[in-house]
């Protein structure tokens, strides 16, 4: 068996071991070292090293765990609550008007926090009880918060960007910068389309009860002033330093979770069960993360070094199709492999095998890595592996299957859409990063 047909077979071996249900991290180093030794022989633990200490000395992985600070203590502190209930009182007297609290806490959240389970179940609890007493659709509920739980694997400081920056050799602040217009386009999409719909069929999105209003305009205001202006003044500015290159993505994500600290205690909402709770799902999540890139890394050596990559390259490049084409095909592929698998494996092992077909066709890095994102937010509203449904369906259990299905397919239509304004247009994606880099 030559070494190129072997790592086919390696890469069969490891899918067919994660859809069984085998830890993904582990079964990466697993399947590499089998493979790799019976292709390479005894220089195989070498690589494995040389991997490995690679991504122990990437600095900015060192940013994930901090923003995942901050979105866990926001999460458990009650600030994004605070948030949620202000944007309500506030926006009380329109139809519809909980939709646009769900999406414009979610867009800012987005912005504290790339994970999309801890984003959908935070917003289903928060938001589900009143659009239950409040007689909201509940389909369009469900799409409102699934849609809205997804945005913070594309807003940045997206984790799954910091990630895929190294991977596919990309400043992780051109990623950021080229993920802003792109997340606030979809976020807008979101929100034209519940008014739209509020609009034309008002029963969709009643006015809230009485006593779900602020006792005033003004109460609402400064409920918003004081309660929720300094916690979103942090995540802009630790966005912005990391934009306007004043700072790196760790540093900032380090000043950015320890003045998400120092308001915590300032609103009094800091305990030690929450401190605990915050620190523990950090190292979890971040532990998780983190093995996971170094495995991949170890993987994806592997598979190059067998000659799989390259032979994959000329396959495709031999079939003679124009870059466009070739970018469709590629962005199908990764779309049809977000039904079963996260984003992790997608990025950290589907890419990396795909990078050398992007790179032969000329197509501009920064561009495809959006498009990348954008899609596995995407299937992440495609049922009937959708995630973002079973996250919801947890904390939300009476709402069915079916409604929650009907909801993120409206949704998703919209998230094909923005993709496609993307594709077509890539300086939605490219303007920010050639203004300020």
């Amino acid at each position: 068996m030559s070494p190129e047909v072997l790592g086919f077979v390696a890469l069969g071996a490891l899918f067919v071991a994660i859809f069984v249900g085998f830890p993904i991290a582990f079964t990466l180093i697993a399947v590499a070292v089998v493979f790799g030794y019976l292709g390479l022989g005894k220089m195989i633990f070498y690589l494995m090293t040389l991997q490995f200490f690679a991504v122990m000395k990437e600095t900015t992985l060192a940013s994930v765990p901090f923003f995942l600070f901050m979105g866990f203590l926001l999460e458990r502190s009650g600030l994004m609550e605070r948030l949620f209930r202000s944007i309500q009182s506030l926006l009380a007297g329109l139809r519809g008007s909980l939709y646009l609290a769900v999406l414009i806490t979610a867009t800012i959240f987005a912005a504290a926090t790339g994970i999309v389970g801890s984003s959908v179940t935070l917003l289903g609890v928060m938001a589900a009880p009143a659009m239950k007493r409040s007689g909201y659709d509940i389909p369009l509920s469900a799409g409102t918060i699934a849609a809205g739980g997804t945005l913070g694997i594309l807003i940045p400081p997206s984790v799954m960007l910091i990630v895929m920056g190294p991977v596919v050799g990309v400043p992780v602040t051109y990623l950021f910068a080229a993920a802003v217009l792109p997340g606030l386009l979809l976020s807008s999409l979101y929100i034209g389309y519940a008014l739209l719909r509020c609009h034309l069929n008002p029963a969709l999105g009643p006015l809230l009860p009485l006593e779900e209003r602020a006792e005033s305009v003004w109460h609402a205001l400064r409920d918003l002033v004081f309660g929720v202006v300094p916690v979103v003044i942090v995540i802009l500015a630790t966005l912005g330093v990391i934009l306007a290159g004043i700072a790196t993505p760790t540093d900032a994500g380090a000043v950015g979770a320890f003045a998400v600290l120092l308001l915590t205690v300032a609103y009094r909402r800091l305990t030690w069960e929450r401190l605990k709770g915050a620190v523990w799902s950090t190292l979890e999540i971040s532990s998780m993360i983190l093995l996971l890139v170094a495995a991949s890394n170890f993987f994806g050596a592997v598979f190059s070094r067998l000659g799989s990559t390259t032979l994959i390259a000329e396959s495709l490049l031999g079939l003679a199709l124009p870059p466009t084409m070739l970018l469709i095909v590629i962005l199908l592929v990764i779309f049809l492999l977000g039904w079963p698998l996260e984003w992790v494996p997608i990025v950290l092992i589907v890419v990396p095998i795909l990078l050398p077909i992007v790179q032969k066709a000329g197509i501009d890095l920064i561009w495809f890595c959006t498009l990348v994102a954008v899609c596995l937010q995407t299937a992440w509203l495609s049922p009937p592996v959708a995630l973002s449904a079973y996250f919801l369906k947890g904390v939300v259990p009476d709402w069915s299957l079916r409604d929650i299905y009907a909801g993120m397919l409206q949704f998703m239509w919209l998230q094909v859409a923005g993709l496609a304004l993307i594709f077509a247009f890539p300086q939605l994606a490219l303007w920010l990063p050639k203004i300020l880099f």
